[in-house]
């Protein structure tokens, strides 16, 4: 398998800064926004926003954590059964406007059972939606990011990989083409 860097560790750190940003001139002191990851990965990058928006913010936003286990429209599907990560939102998600973030878009279908998961913790205002790579090109559903990191065109075959450097030991995302004689 081949593999070629879409960011590399400055790159990656420079794209979590300009995507705060980005959240900064919408939200400004997110007095009335909140950030909720997505489990398993999407959690990563929206710790990783907290710990920028700190240094910039003086009250930091509020987090969550979001599991989206029991509402993939596949968890029945699988001969593995699936284990449930932690959903951690302590809060009221009524009225608010909510940023729903992952690491990866690709089919919609993650965002989808997301979305099922939000609503059971009220109806927020608003939904956003944040990715740090945006899979274009195939969609199951129709849904887009409003903040995207990095968009990169690639086929069914190929694989995206975001390493987090407090768990992978770098912060790199690394797109694998498969060969076609492999």
């Amino acid at each position: 398998m081949e593999k070629q860097v879409i960011l590399d560790p400055q790159q990656f750190d420079l794209t979590v800064t300009r995507l705060c940003h980005e959240l900064l001139e919408q939200h400004a002191d997110f007095s009335n926004s909140v950030l909720i990851g997505l489990q398993p990965r999407g959690i990563h990058l929206v710790s990783r926003m907290l710990d920028k928006l700190q240094e910039i913010l003086p009250t930091p936003p509020i987090c969550g954590n979001l599991d989206i286990t029991f509402h993939r429209d596949d968890f029945r599907r699988r001969e593995i059964p699936l284990i449930p990560s932690v959903t951690n939102i302590d809060f009221s998600i009524e009225n608010k406007k909510v940023i729903l973030v992952d690491d990866v878009l690709y089919t919609g279908r993650t965002i989808r059972s997301g979305l099922d998961a939000l609503l059971t913790f009220g109806r927020p205002i608003q939904v956003q939606l944040l990715v740090l790579i945006d899979r274009r090109f195939k969609r199951d559903l129709p849904i887009q990011a409003d903040y995207i990191g990095k968009s990169v065109d690639t086929l069914n075959h190929e694989r995206v990989k975001v390493s987090w450097k407090n768990i992978d030991g770098e912060d790199r995302v690394e797109l694998y083409i498969k060969q076609t004689h492999e």
